[in-house]
């Protein structure tokens, strides 16, 4: 995945939610800047994070949420408007933990068999990292201020809240293993 692509992602991402959700714009470039930090543990692949991130809320745009659920929206709008790179999608449809979340609202199935997990666990992780420390304004946060923080948005016993609780513990490991890797390289 080159520049040119990432350009792309930006573009498209700005189009979606640009003007309809300015703060989840300034989450998705937020995340986007995370990605370009923590890309130099994933060498060959550092583009293409930075792709999902900027890309990872697409289907929250009014015009794709078809299911309400927005990994799987966005995942679809870029694979059959975009025909994009199935990495890439399928990073988009099943970022940070979103099978469980499906799996709250019964489309488990239907998101693990259109487009399953990257078996890059790096990767995965890289992502889930990046969003997961990046508040919805777009700034740096913790893991935990920021499961706190969609708690308190959404409500300890709304789909995302008891989605997100039951996550945590996922994240947080997410979390300390991309820490660990970035200890671990050099600057």
């Amino acid at each position: 995945m080159d520049e040119v692509t990432v350009d792309w992602a930006r573009r498209v991402a700005e189009v979606e939610l640009g003007d309809a959700f300015p703060r989840r714009w300034a989450h998705s470039q937020g995340v986007a800047a995370r990605a370009a930090e923590v890309g130099r543990i994933l060498r060959n692949d550092a583009n293409l994070l930075t792709a999902a991130a900027v890309l990872h809320d697409v289907g929250y745009a009014p015009r794709l949420a078809v299911t309400g659920f927005h990994p799987l929206d966005g995942a679809r709008f870029l694979h059959d408007e975009h025909g994009a790179d199935k990495r890439l999608v399928r990073l988009v449809a099943n970022h940070s933990f979103a099978l469980l979340e499906a799996e709250e609202r019964g489309l488990r199935d239907e998101l693990a068999t259109e487009f399953p997990m990257l078996e890059e666990p790096l990767l995965v992780d890289a992502l889930v990292y990046c969003d997961m420390t990046t508040t919805p304004h777009g700034q740096q946060t913790t893991a935990r201020e920021r499961v706190a923080e969609i708690v308190g948005r959404y409500g300890a016993e709304s789909i995302v809240g008891q989605f997100i609780r039951r996550a945590a513990p996922e994240i947080f490991a997410a979390v300390a293993r991309v820490e660990a890797e970035l200890a671990a390289q050099p600057r």
